[in-house]
């Protein structure tokens, strides 16, 4: 291997991240990649819940983004920590239709975010995607949901780290372009 091609095979590096996709089961995280995804990638056939993780690897703008959607079902959540090394950014997705499971995904980011060595907010930039927003009809009870978000992240959350919060619906599309921007974003924040 020739000087040229170790270096070549450096700048590619340079410009990639790792992004870990998490919260509760059911909360749209696969859908959401599956719409990050190129349109000829993206599944036709439906999203089924994973079990375990699935990656998937694609270009924004001139970054390299492998996406890690990891499974939320509460058997697989003590292992998340697992996925969090050589990690730029997390994606936490809330399913804003379906406040009966509020606590428990903002019990979930707690302790994600409260760990002794966690590096959640600094290392690794947040992105909360505040998913399924086509679902909630009344658009003051969908301002009133976020802002319940935005109080419980700014008592999670020190207010010097790297987070964002973005509404979108895996489904239709909406706020899709606003995740990808963030991403890239908190992705050259990270290189």
């Amino acid at each position: 291997m020739g000087l040229l091609s170790i270096i070549r095979k450096q700048k590619l590096k340079d410009r990639e991240i790792r992004c870990l996709i998490l919260g509760l089961d059911n909360s749209g995280k696969s859908t959401i990649v599956n719409k990050l995804l190129p349109e000829n990638e993206q599944s036709a056939n439906g999203i089924t819940p994973t079990v375990g993780f699935q990656i998937h690897s694609l270009m924004i703008q001139d970054i390299m983004v492998s996406l890690w959607d990891i499974g939320g079902q509460r058997t697989l959540r003590p292992f998340w920590d697992n996925y969090f090394d050589k990690t730029q950014v997390m994606i936490w997705c809330i399913d804003v239709s379906l406040l009966v499971r509020f606590d428990e995904t903002m019990q979930e980011l707690g302790e994600l975010v409260n760990r002794d060595e966690s590096r959640i907010g600094y290392e690794c930039a947040v992105i909360i995607a505040l998913n399924k927003i086509d679902l909630v009809d009344d658009k003051t009870e969908l301002s009133r949901r976020c802002s319940l978000v935005e109080s419980e992240l700014k008592r999670l959350f020190k207010p010097d780290i790297r987070l964002a919060l973005v509404k979108c619906s895996g489904i239709t599309g909406e706020g899709i372009d606003d995740l990808r921007d963030r991403l890239v974003e908190f992705s050259r924040f990270a290189q």
